[in-house]
């Protein structure tokens, strides 16, 4: 067993984490896809507040399958970050310390987890059902409406990932690109 962090997250904890660690989360996390990241973007535009304290926290970008009976909740595998990239930024700038999905983030993305000391963590797509095994507790927190891309709370023990670009910007799809090319 490898490393644990708890949430939430602490500027200590984001600093020493190092692009291309596998490391395991215990505690509460947030659930958010596209359309619960525009309308939180949206709300914050027009005034309003987020419906949950972003502050430290991390955000799983993920839309659960709906839960077996017996089950806290289906199959919760990772969806493509890049889709969350127009509104990372701004949620980063209000104090959110971690994402969790899978695939590339753009330029504004990583500086924006340089400026503000974040981090990017991936986790195994194709894997969600194994994922939900990690989910101990689940509810709706806000946007009931948009099915499962409502804001979930997630209680998760032992939850895998691996930190993929670190507050230094040190980004694992670009070092072990480089890495195997030069091995070839």
């Amino acid at each position: 067993m490898g490393k644990i962090i708890k949430t939430p997250l602490t500027e200590d904890t984001v600093k020493d984490l190092k692009a291309g660690e596998s490391l395991y989360i215990t505690g509460k996390i947030y659930t958010a896809r596209d359309a619960a990241h525009k309308r939180m973007i949206d709300t914050l535009n027009n005034g309003g507040n987020l419906p949950i304290d972003i502050k430290n926290q991390i955000i799983y970008y993920v839309g659960p399958c709906p839960a077996k009976p017996g089950h806290v909740v289906g199959s919760c595998g990772p969806t493509t970050s890049g889709r969350m990239d127009l509104y990372a930024p701004m949620l980063l700038k209000l104090g959110l310390k971690g994402m969790i999905g899978k695939g590339y983030r753009n330029k504004d993305v990583i500086d924006a987890i340089i400026k503000y000391h974040g981090v990017y963590f991936t986790t195994i797509g194709g894997a969600g059902a194994l994922l939900a095994g990690k989910v101990k507790k689940a509810r709706i927190i806000a946007y009931d409406d948009l099915g499962p891309e409502a804001i979930h709370e997630f209680v998760v023990e032992d939850f895998p990932v691996i930190v993929t670009i670190d507050m230094y910007g040190n980004n694992l799809y670009e070092s072990e690109r480089e890495k195997y090319r030069r091995n070839l």
